[in-house]
């Protein structure tokens, strides 16, 4: 829908744009300026204004959602969250028996994990919590990554678990992500964190991305990989139709995994 009326106030298509931006994840100034029937300076005006307020995050040309905020992951486990238990238990469904599975830090892998309890996998994780599940089950086989444990995802990171990594090759990897934008890829927030992720893509055949809704067509600070470097994204259903058509673009195999009954 256009809206040429140049008599629209800032904050009324202010709000606009925010609709466009969440249905979308992007939006791009010249658009909007035709749009919305104003010049491109208002429209970067609008977006300066928005992305002071939290609403987006400006980049060159338009904005983006903002970062999406983590809290501890002792105080994300104690939040039921459907949405997370859906993806983690479609992309648990992913791994075969008899695989070994390189399973980041994250509150979804440890979802993932409850999944996989009962099933004879070999699971390779340097997240302490991911082990407190599996390490008694009488048919998974745990292996510890070790070193330095971020307190922010709460795995082992740094130059002693990624050393650990490049003398492995598994099977599949699930690294935790922060953003994932069509464009640029899958991001992280620290150095440190990203080189880990990009190492455990590295030491396996098939890598499985499971992102909420709100990492999708979000960017952070460092990069993690493309989405080339991807094999399977793992996403809600209500994925919005731009997401979906950009996602669907690439050779990955995108997972449309209904969460309304969650």
């Amino acid at each position: 829908m256009d809206f040429h009326n140049n008599e629209v106030l800032p904050q009324e298509r202010q709000q606009r744009i925010h609709a466009l931006l969440k249905a979308n994840g992007r939006v791009v100034a010249s658009d909007l300026a035709v749009r919305f029937g104003v010049s491109e300076d208002s429209i970067r005006r609008d977006l300066r204004e928005m992305a002071s307020k939290g609403m987006c995050r400006k980049v060159y040309g338009g904005a983006l959602l903002p970062t999406a905020h983590f809290d501890a992951l002792s105080q994300r486990m104690q939040r039921h969250d459907g949405e997370r238990s859906v993806l983690a238990r479609h992309a648990a469904s992913l791994l075969q028996a008899g695989q070994t599975v390189l399973l980041d830090a994250g509150s979804t892998n440890v979802e993932i994990a409850q999944a996989l309890r009962g099933v004879p996998i070999t699971v390779v994780t340097n997240a302490p919590t991911v082990a407190a599940v599996l390490c008694d089950d009488p048919v998974a086989e745990v292996v510890m990554i070790g070193g330095r444990v971020d307190r922010a995802s709460g795995g082992a990171i740094g130059g002693s678990a990624q050393r650990q990594l490049a003398d492995l090759q598994v099977d599949v990897c699930i690294p935790g992500i922060c953003a994932l934008d069509p464009e640029t890829g899958v991001w992280g927030n620290s150095a440190e964190e990203a080189a880990f992720k990009q190492a455990m893509i590295q030491a396996s055949g098939v890598t499985i991305i499971v992102a909420g809704a709100g990492k999708l067509g979000t960017r952070a600070t460092y990069r993690i990989g493309t989405l080339a470097q991807v094999d399977h994204l793992v996403v809600a259903a209500d994925l919005s139709a731009e997401l979906r058509e950009q996602f669907m673009a690439g050779q990955m195999q995108l997972h449309l995994v209904p969460v309304d009954a969650a």
